[in-house]
């Protein structure tokens, strides 16, 4: 027996999508926001070293003009290539959860505030054609989390003396920052406890932006950052902060490692389950040329004295590391 529900004379079916959706966008909002970031409760303190080059990059005009079809590539493992989401909204295929799982939801939204504007004759699904002078991409964007045992502290100390150093205001600088850092993880293998790598293709104009949610992301799970350089901008109280931080106490379990590369290039990285598979995805990103690579992060923890990483606060900030 097939079930039907009479709307008032009053209202349209037209007006009663939009109504619909106006109910449901608070709901899916809500939603975004509750997923949260997870954050132990004694988050330790951190550092970062990156930059981008999105602006400065040179435009790539598409064949034909604009780019079409919606979001190609999709997260590895999730759905692939042509789902017609809005632009405004970055979308990663769905691949069990996870970091990405964030930018699923909001994907969601962008579909709800899409199907609304439909219904107030503002158009469809369909994505709309760039012009061919702002065409590019799609964006490979990677992260790459190493959770590593104590006994490697020399690793922050290597990042930091990246900081000092490093020039993060250029691509070529940036490409020196991600091979001494892959290095650095590469030469310490018996320190390597867990890892995950995800990965995803996003079009040129929304590459910036999802690269920056995934950055705030991982930022958040720090109680604050000792070491800073971004952009080429280091931190005014950086080497008073370092003269009473110091190494990590010897009281840390693990250090947490995290890269975040966006590169023109696809990235064909795999699915992480040994120390191998790990020593081949640190090549593939420490082998990004500068003329690719568009932007980079790397974010770790802790990096004070005194500031610990049980193995629950490291599990509890990063659930989809997988035990190598």
């Amino acid at each position: 027996m097939g079930f039907a529900v009479a709307l008032p004379a009053f209202l349209s079916p037209r007006r009663f999508m939009r109504l619909l959706s106006l109910s449901l966008l608070p709901v899916l909002v809500a939603g975004l926001f509750s997923l949260g970031w997870p954050q132990p409760a004694d988050a330790a303190r951190g550092g970062r070293i990156g930059g981008g080059s999105f602006r400065s990059a040179p435009i790539r005009t598409a064949p034909g003009g604009g780019y079409r079809g919606g979001y190609g590539g999709g997260y590895r493992g999730g759905y692939g290539g042509g789902i017609g989401f809005p632009f405004l909204i970055p979308f990663f295929g769905f691949g069990g959860g996870g970091l990405f799982g964030l930018l699923i939801l909001m994907a969601i939204v962008g579909v709800v505030v899409n199907g609304l504007r439909g219904a107030m004759g503002g158009g469809g699904m369909a994505t709309p054609n760039l012009p061919s002078q702002r065409a590019d991409g799609p964006v490979t964007v990677v992260q790459l989390q190493l959770g590593l045992l104590a006994s490697a502290r020399s690793v922050q100390d290597d990042l930091r003396r990246y900081a000092r150093t490093a020039d993060t205001s250029s691509s070529s600088g940036l490409q020196q920052v991600l091979q001494d850092a892959t290095l650095a993880l590469l030469r310490r293998p018996d320190q390597w406890v867990y890892a995950n790598v995800e990965s995803g293709q996003v079009p040129f104009t929304a590459a910036e932006a999802t690269f920056n949610r995934l950055s705030m992301q991982e930022r958040s799970k720090l109680s604050g950052e000792l070491t800073s350089n971004f952009d080429g901008r280091r931190l005014a109280e950086d080497a008073q902060a370092h003269s009473s931080a110091g190494a990590a106490d010897a009281t840390s379990e693990y250090i947490a490692v995290t890269l975040l590369v966006a590169s023109r290039s696809k990235l064909a990285t795999k699915v992480v389950d040994s120390a191998e598979q790990l020593r081949d995805a640190l090549g593939l990103l420490g082998a990004v040329p500068a003329s690719d690579l568009l932007a980079l992060e790397v974010i770790w923890q802790p990096d004070g004295e005194g500031d610990v990483l049980s193995a629950d606060e490291l599990i509890t900030a990063y659930p989809q590391l997988k035990h190598l």
